[in-house]
């Protein structure tokens, strides 16, 4: 088994050295159910830190009301093998709009898209994540990090752009 663990650590280094020193490298090293919550936890404390009054949403529906906005909110990491975001278990709930936090090693990336836009029937880069094609339970939004698709350009790009966009539409 040793030998198979070493000839399998070269798939892997390249991730690693990606990461070494990022100030986000230990959000890899959790648990896949916490990544999650902590991917909440950055969006509030970023929104509380900009004046933005937050509060958890007070049903599953939406994950956090931003200056009364209910908002869903999504995390990737830079997905090593495509240089890419992959945001899953995008669902029709009721919220207005869902903040995507995308995070590379030394960078982070930021959307803040209405719902009506994602739930029409095929925006480039949203497909279904489960039952194939013809899934319609949830979705995913998946896009080289380098080149999101032109569709998102209105809705952020980085945070200070998302920044002006919840100012924008905030109470």
């Amino acid at each position: 088994m040793s030998r198979i663990s070493a000839s399998l650590e070269g798939e892997y280094v390249d991730d690693a050295e990606m990461w070494a020193e990022s100030p986000f490298q230990w959000i890899k090293s959790r648990p896949s159910r916490q990544v999650g919550a902590i991917g909440e936890k950055l969006v509030r404390r970023w929104c509380d830190a900009r004046g933005f009054h937050t509060a958890r949403s007070p049903d599953t529906e939406a994950d956090l009301l931003i200056s009364g906005l209910r908002v869903e909110i999504k995390y990737s990491r830079l997905w090593t093998d495509k240089l890419g975001y992959t945001f899953q278990q995008i669902r029709d709930q009721n919220y207005e709009y869902c903040f995507c936090l995308g995070v590379s090693p030394f960078e982070v990336h930021a959307w803040f898209i209405p719902k009506s836009v994602l739930m029409i029937d095929k925006p480039p880069a949203l497909r279904p994540q489960h039952g194939g094609s013809s899934g319609r339970d949830t979705k995913w939004l998946s896009f080289p990090a380098a080149s999101p698709p032109n569709w998102l350009q209105p809705y952020g790009g980085s945070l200070a752009q998302v920044e002006e966009l919840i100012k924008g539409r905030a109470e």
